[in-house]
């Protein structure tokens, strides 16, 4: 005994064509406003803001900071950082190589100087050399897991780049929606007046 299938009727086909078109809007929206929110998160708030985003290279300071996370650091004075707290540093004063490691000791030297003592949580020891006011690049803010890793691989102007792409993809896309609601009233209305 065989079953005949009836083929699917215009109003089914338009029924799931619909559902469709619904949920690649659904993923197309989430997936853009991901992206913006990381931009904005990664770029646009720490230029504003002053701040300056790191990306975390090594194991230092797992679990909570795994390599690949991007750490956003402000700027702030060594009086306003206290034990427990976040830091980005030059390793050596003047030089570009920085670490970013969890202050766990506050202390000054026989001049007044301030220090501080640092150590990353997953290091055993304290780090060999104290921290002088001028190696401070910036007190933790903020962070983001992964993003940190598109972050290594793109220079700062290709970044300023892709915010741009992106936001004029969310605006054109923003228009072809609006356009497209427009006309659907405009239609809708006509066939109401006639």
């Amino acid at each position: 005994m065989t079953t005949a299938i009836a083929p699917a009727t215009p109003r089914e086909v338009t029924s799931r064509w619909f559902v469709l078109r619904w949920l690649f809007d659904v993923v197309a929206w989430f997936v853009l406003l991901a992206a913006i929110l990381i931009i904005v998160a990664s770029v646009v708030v720490p230029r504003v803001f002053g701040a300056t985003p790191y990306t975390v290279a090594t194991g230092s300071m797992e679990p909570r900071y795994p390599p690949g996370t991007l750490m956003v650091m402000k700027p702030r004075p060594i009086d306003e950082i206290r034990m427990g707290d976040v830091i980005t540093y030059q390793l050596e004063s003047g030089k570009p190589v920085v670490a970013t490691h969890r202050v766990v000791s506050i202390g000054s030297s026989l001049t007044g100087e301030k220090y501080l003592r640092t150590q990353g949580d997953a290091n055993d020891a304290q780090d060999p050399k104290p921290v002088r006011p001028v190696q401070v690049r910036g007190e933790l803010w903020y962070s983001i897991p992964y993003v940190g890793h598109a972050s290594a691989v793109l220079t700062g102007s290709q970044r300023e780049l892709i915010a741009k792409a992106v936001a004029a993809m969310l605006i054109a896309y923003a228009l072809v929606m609006f356009g497209g609601a427009f006309r659907s009233r405009m239609s809708k209305a006509e066939g109401v007046s006639a």
